[in-house]
Formats: C-alpha cells, sequence, structure tokens
C-alpha cells in the first residue's frame, strides 16, 4: 500500500487515511490543504505515476482529449469552452479562461484515472461471472458499484466464492494491463446481510 511504501521510504505519507487524501489530491489536482501538503511525498514515492496524471490535466488544458488504458477516449471541450478561451482581452475574461482550462485539466486527470479503473472493473466482472459459471456454483453476481460486487450465494459456497472473487481481480490486472508489477487488493467479507458488509 501507499502507507506502507511511505514508511519504508521515510515520507511523511505513513498512515492509510493521509495516503488516500494525497491519492484522491492527485486524481483532482489538489494544491492546498493537506493533500497539497502530501503531494510532494506522493511523487516522490511514484514520479511516473504523478507524471502521468499532471500531463493529463495539462492535455486537458489544452482542450485536447486524453484517453484510458485500453483506449477510451475523453470527450473534447465544446465551442463555448474554445471560445472562452479566446475572450482573454479584458482581465475577467483571462481570468475565466484560466478558470475553465484548470477545470477541464481536472476532468482530463480524473478521466485517464478513473476511466482506467473502470476498465479493470469490468475484466474483474467478467471474469468472476466466466469463474462462477465454469465452477458450477450455486452463486449469482447481483450487485456492482465502482468497487464494489456482491455475490449471493449459499453459505457452503461462500469461501469458494470470496476466493474467485480475489483470484478474479487478480486475474483482471493481468487481462487489462499484462504483467506489471502492480497488486489490486481486495478485501472480501462474507456475511448474510448486505447491512452487514464493510
Amino acid at each position: 500500500s501507499i502507507a506502507e511504501q511511505g514508511r519504508a521510504r521515510g515520507t511523511e505519507l505513513t498512515e492509510r487515511a493521509d495516503a488516500k487524501i494525497a491519492l484522491l489530491g492527485a486524481m483532482y489536482g489538489a494544491t492546498s490543504g493537506a493533500a497539497g501538503r502530501f503531494m510532494p511525498q506522493l511523487t516522490r514515492l511514484f514520479p511516473r505515476a504523478v507524471g502521468y496524471v499532471e500531463h493529463a490535466a495539462r492535455v486537458g488544458e489544452r482542450g485536447q482529449q486524453v484517453c484510458t488504458y485500453l483506449g477510451r477516449w475523453s470527450p473534447a471541450p465544446g465551442p463555448e469552452w474554445f471560445e472562452v478561451q479566446r475572450a482573454t482581452d479584458t482581465e475577467a475574461g483571462e481570468r475565466r479562461a484560466t478558470r475553465e482550462a484548470r477545470s477541464h485539466g481536472r476532468f482530463s486527470r480524473n478521466f485517464v484515472v478513473q476511466g482506467s479503473a473502470a476498465e479493470w472493473a469490468l475484466a474483474w466482472l467478467g471474469h468472476i461471472r466466466q469463474g462462477l459459471h465454469r465452477a458450477g456454483l450455486d452463486a449469482q453476481l447481483v450487485f456492482f458499484l465502482h468497487d464494489e460486487v456482491m455475490v449471493d450465494c449459499t453459505a457452503e459456497h461462500a469461501e469458494q466464492v470470496r476466493e474467485l472473487v480475489v483470484a478474479a481481480a487478480e486475474q483482471a490486472v493481468r487481462t487489462v494491463f499484462g504483467t506489471v508489477p502492480v497488486e489490486v487488493p481486495v478485501a472480501t467479507n462474507v456475511v448474510t446481510s448486505y447491512a452487514d458488509a464493510k
């Protein structure tokens, strides 16, 4: 995890909560507050990753498109955006153009992260479904939201389904990204009611 690597390399990012703030800061371009304070630490730990999202932000600020890992392109800004970018003959116009450019840069920065994560999640769902089918389990994929899945199954199959869900996550990394030194940790919880899931 980021916090583990932060502790190992002597940075301020030693707590999970701080690492999460830094990660969200990188995804949304935070420059102030706690996220801004932790960004230099995150950059030292993961210079290529931070550089990648920073590059996506600069591309977006120019009104250009970015793409996810599997090649889905972000929508281009509309004609109004470009009109705002050209209307810089006054101080107010310049401020508005800068504000709108930064806003689109934040969108582009987030698009490459969230879009690529969504591609991984879709592969994960596919591998879960395929694994359940191959195993012939009395189980069904019944819920998915962002990075959370729910499989309904009999109690006797719960452990097998749990292992299948974790294995499917690892397989999804290989499917989408190939052989990379990246782990996607998956926390599982076996409960009798969704209200008890944490």
